[in-house]
């Protein structure tokens, strides 16, 4: 089996002068979105928040599952009110199950991988290889191919290619950045650690003991909010998630767009937020004057499922980031909604609050 490759080059821009003229919350982005960190695999990705964060909170920790958990301290009175910020640091992806004679990898997803957003399309495995979808030639319409149809394509000259069983591949494509809008993979949820890593960086104080949370394995089922709420302890808790939209040609109706304020969840097909937590945010915005959307999505939950119902049960909320082309490697979401999803977050953080 050959061994990992020593020098590994992500995907990043060709002309360095256009990463020094982007802002410097859209080069986050850039960062966090292009860096790899599948399901399971998130070490790369840990460490580069991880080191973002390290100036800007009092305590961090990793615990048993790999959840980077950071602990800003309150200034209030005590007993403070523990909140817990919660957004997952994995994305998508695709392990390998079998590699043929040729060389050729069949793989299983690691989340909801479509056949559809995968044919001809690039993956990255951890140690820098980098593989293209294929498919099989039988005859069958695009809409009926399978992922049992499909296989990466390594490049490979003999049957021993630079992976093996077992090794994951997330999707391999860099940052665009159209002005207001912005294209990336992994923007779920990526954009919404750069909420909360911009959060910290804008939040001066907080009146609560604040755990800022980038959980691991929610794309398989939130796993690591499910574990890290238990260890905290929150009495309040808020995820930081993306959400679908309604603005698209023919799309599904839903009351969600691109553009007009992050999205303060009412409810998805796994939890419905709590009304006062919900209430809060709304109030919070009004009060700020600042945009926001109400989204009831009929489609996937977020780490709030895991976090609602720790323990005996937390008030949980979500704040949402429209986004559309979800689960695709050009994942696309508005900069305006996300620096307002921070002046949300610093103003709701940054005051008492009561659950009536």
């Amino acid at each position: 089996m050959v061994t990992a490759k020593k020098s590994v080059h992500f995907p990043s821009f060709d002309n360095e002068g256009d990463v020094q003229r982007l802002h410097p919350l859209k080069d986050l982005i850039r960062r966090l979105s292009e860096t790899y960190g599948p399901s399971g695999h998130e070490d790369k990705i840990r460490e580069l928040i991880r080191a973002e964060i390290k100036p800007l909170v009092d305590e961090m920790r990793v615990d048993a599952l790999g959840n980077l958990i950071a602990r800003k301290k309150g200034t209030g009175p005590a007993p403070r009110k523990k909140v817990m910020l919660a957004a997952h640091m994995d994305e998508i992806g695709v392990i390998v199950t079998h590699v043929d004679e040729k060389g050729y990898l069949r793989f299983a997803p690691l989340g909801a991988v479509s056949p559809l957003t995968l044919f001809g399309h690039r993956c990255i495995f951890a140690n820098g290889t980098i593989g293209v979808f294929g498919r099989e030639k039988k005859e069958a319409k695009a809409t009926e191919v399978k992922l049992d149809q499909l296989f990466i394509d390594v490049g490979a000259t003999d049957a021993i290619p630079a992976v093996q069983v077992g090794d994951a591949a997330g999707f391999w494509r860099a940052f665009g950045d159209l002005g207001n809008r912005l294209i990336g993979k992994a923007m779920d949820d990526r954009i919404g650690c750069a909420v909360l890593i911009e959060t910290l960086r804008e939040l001066r104080k907080s009146p609560h003991d604040l755990s800022f949370v980038f959980t691991v394995q929610e794309q398989v089922g939130a796993r690591g909010a499910a574990t890290s709420a238990y260890g905290v302890q929150p009495d309040l808790a808020l995820a930081v998630a993306v959400t679908d939209t309604g603005d698209t040609p023919e799309s599904n109706t839903m009351a969600v767009a691109l553009g007009k304020g992050p999205a303060i969840k009412v409810k998805d097909s796994g939890m419905l937020a709590h009304p006062a937590v919900k209430n809060l945010l709304i109030t919070t915005a009004q009060e700020g004057k600042l945009p926001y959307q109400l989204e009831v999505f009929s489609g996937h939950s977020t780490d709030a499922i895991a976090m609602q119902v720790t323990r005996e049960g937390v008030p949980t909320g979500v704040i949402s980031i429209p986004q559309r082309y979800a689960r695709t490697s050009s994942e696309m979401v508005d900069f305006n909604d996300v620096q307002n999803a921070v002046k949300l977050l610093v103003s709701f953080l940054g005051k008492p609050l009561k659950l009536e």
